[in-house]
């Protein structure tokens, strides 16, 4: 079961890694989904990141790095493209997203074996 979780979570990852850069590099013209805040949007897509991350590849700790340098990308494209401005508010959203993700995989984890132990 423990691996079954860790696959469906690597392909949501995966997934979801692919629909980011898709609607970070979209012309805003594009109706996109939204929070309504363009910095809640960062922290929400990063925190999904994240938490699927941690469920697919547990106690790779690694990889949040690795995800704050995938924002940086994304802001490092966005400079590139006409509709679009870099900005180092974004980049400080993703990182609070990765560490709210982390956070909340830790606690469903915590919580897990809670259950596990009654």
């Amino acid at each position: 079961m423990k691996s079954k979780i860790a696959l469906l979570s690597a392909w949501a990852f995966w997934a979801c890694v692919c629909a980011i850069l898709v609607l970070s590099l979209a012309p805003p013209s594009t109706p996109m989904p939204s929070t309504g805040w363009d910095k809640s949007n960062h922290v929400l897509a990063f925190a999904t990141l994240a938490f699927l991350a941690h469920k697919a590849w547990p106690g790779r700790i690694w990889l949040l790095p690795g995800l704050l340098a995938y924002g940086a990308l994304i802001e490092i494209l966005q400079s590139f493209t006409p509709d679009r401005c870099a900005e180092w508010s974004d980049l400080w959203a993703d990182g609070l997203g990765l560490l709210v993700g982390e956070m909340l995989a830790r606690l469903t984890w915590w919580l897990a074996r809670r259950q596990i132990r009654r």
